[in-house]
């Protein structure tokens, strides 16, 4: 491209000497125009913007030096090349101090001028090429800066050797003025199994609803996002912006997400912020996933004394044992009641939890514990109090499940040993819950009693009473000769027929011998 040339001279003769004299296009230029005066040149700048101009220092109305003077101020690129018939220094003086370098005196031949034309076309390409490689380094820097900027804030919070000097710095490179400035540093925690483009998703969503004027770094440390935004908000009215953010997250990516506000201070206590904050997220692990957590949440906690959990696992244990989730379920919620009061760190509730489960699996079948004692690694990656105990409560309903069924097969065994029994012995007189209990069984008589009333719905006397009256009806239908003392005696009412035929008539609504007659 070449350069645009525009002579200025109020004599004519030398005007136009100059502008057929020259071979413009050799030296990279081209004539766009001439001007017989100061005031003439300037609307033609204003209207051409030549690159280079070539002017007479004394015109009328407005001179050389004066236009000068008012291109320099509006276009500070123009070159400038100043032609007088006068030797006068303070002339050259004052050109220079409008930056021309070029100063030369009338009568000029070509060569002169040349040589003038030459120089400023060769510091005119140069500037060109310096605002080339700047204008490319400029567009590289804003393609890096973002991550120069992430960067900073990362290194800022975790390294102790940055301090109030390094936010000096980078805040006049990534234009952010400091003085006067308190911010907030926000730390957000996704729930449950997420991608990191969620994290970037996140941070979009926050840069909307917070507005990016207010946000003034951010960056990402592992699995977590760092916001650093102007304390510009009450905290309650900061709270109303996060849940709302919070929101919007949610509804689009199905994903909770909790978020760690620190209180308001000067940039350089950044590394401060973020360390609080970290304290607040560990707060969380009571609060659960999907909260917003001040400062101020967590002092309460500091400031309590350091208490020990006192709970007594023993009705908890006899109750898995016996398979009686209903029980278990309500031991565990007082359990963890009292942990979540005392507000420990993290590491000292789990060693108190990890006992507990301890207790629960040693009350499940040998084979299957090692299964339950692999799951604990589970339990060390939960972070949150709620998480451990909905941990600890789904392996509990799984061992009363499993010890259920076990009971239960048990006690069918049981059961049905007691039925058996009855079968085998009931000619026998003796035959009671308390005989049964104690000459064969070996076992307590009110627990049998209540396990058979539990397994049946009936009482162990009435069940011997019927099938004895279910077994003379049968004697009866088999053979209608059969004597009323002789199925007394069969069906252990020993020598009492008379008693044998009142508890007949009870059960069937007719004596012994009227049932013959209709058998």
């Amino acid at each position: 491209m070449k350069y645009k040339v525009l002579l200025i001279d109020d004599e004519r003769i030398i005007l136009e000497g100059i502008a057929s004299l020259m071979d413009w296009d050799k030296y990279g230029t081209q004539l766009a125009g001439t001007a017989r005066n100061g005031l003439e040149a300037l609307q033609f700048i204003e209207a051409q913007q030549p690159d280079i101009i070539i002017s007479d220092i004394r015109m009328p109305g407005m001179d050389g030096l004066s236009l000068v003077k008012r291109v320099k101020e509006a276009y500070p690129h123009t070159a400038c090349i100043m032609l007088s018939g006068f030797g006068d220094f303070e002339y050259a003086r004052q050109a220079m101090q409008y930056g021309v370098k070029h100063y030369l005196l009338k009568p000029c031949n070509e060569n002169t001028i040349a040589e003038a034309i030459v120089s400023v076309v060769e510091q005119l390409d140069q500037e060109r090429r310096t605002d080339v490689f700047l204008q490319r380094m400029q567009e590289e820097l804003k393609k890096v800066l973002p991550s120069a900027k992430e960067q900073f804030l990362k290194e800022y919070v975790t390294n102790k050797r940055y301090g109030r000097r390094e936010w000096d710095e980078y805040g006049r490179l990534f234009g952010i003025q400091l003085e006067n400035l308190e911010a907030r540093l926000l730390l957000c925690q996704l729930e449950g199994p997420f991608e990191f483009d969620h994290l970037f998703a996140l941070k979009n969503i926050a840069e909307d609803i917070i507005g990016k004027p207010t946000i003034l770094l951010s960056t990402t440390i592992g699995s977590q996002l760092l916001i650093l935004i102007r304390d510009q908000y009450p905290e309650s009215e900061l709270l109303t912006i996060l849940a709302e953010v919070k929101r919007t997250f949610t509804g689009y990516f199905k994903l909770d997400t909790t978020i760690a506000i620190s209180d308001a201070g000067e940039l350089a206590e950044a590394r401060k912020m973020y360390m609080d904050t970290r304290s607040c997220l560990n707060h969380r692990f009571y609060l659960g996933g999907g909260s917003l957590i001040t400062v101020r949440d967590i002092q309460q906690q500091d400031e309590q004394e350091e208490q020990v959990f006192l709970y007594d696992d023993t009705q908890l244990c006899m109750a898995a044992k016996s398979g009686n989730w209903e029980e278990v379920n309500k031991e565990l919620e007082e359990a963890f009641r009292i942990l979540a009061g005392l507000r420990l760190d993290n590491s000292t509730a789990k060693s108190y939890v990890i006992p507990l489960y301890v207790a629960l699996i040693r009350q499940v079948e040998p084979k299957r514990m090692n299964e339950y004692l692999q799951l604990l690694a589970k339990l060390e990656s939960l972070n949150t109090l709620q998480a451990l105990q909905s941990f600890v409560e789904d392996a509990a309903k799984q061992i009363c499940q499993e010890n259920y069924e076990i009971q239960s097969c048990r006690h069918s065994g049981i059961i049905q040993k007691m039925m058996n029994i009855v079968s085998e012995h009931m000619s026998n007189p003796a035959l009671s819950l308390q005989w049964a209990a104690s000459e064969i069984l070996y076992m307590n008589a009110d627990y049998l009693g209540k396990l058979f009333k539990k397994e049946t719905g009936d009482k162990f006397s009435n069940y011997v009473m019927k099938t004895r009256m279910d077994k003379a009806l049968e004697l009866i239908e088999a053979s209608s000769d059969v004597k009323v003392f002789e199925l007394a005696e069969q069906l252990g009412f020993g020598d009492n027929p008379h008693y044998f035929s009142q508890v007949f008539k009870k059960y069937t609504g007719k004596s012994p011998s009227d049932f013959k007659k209709t058998s």
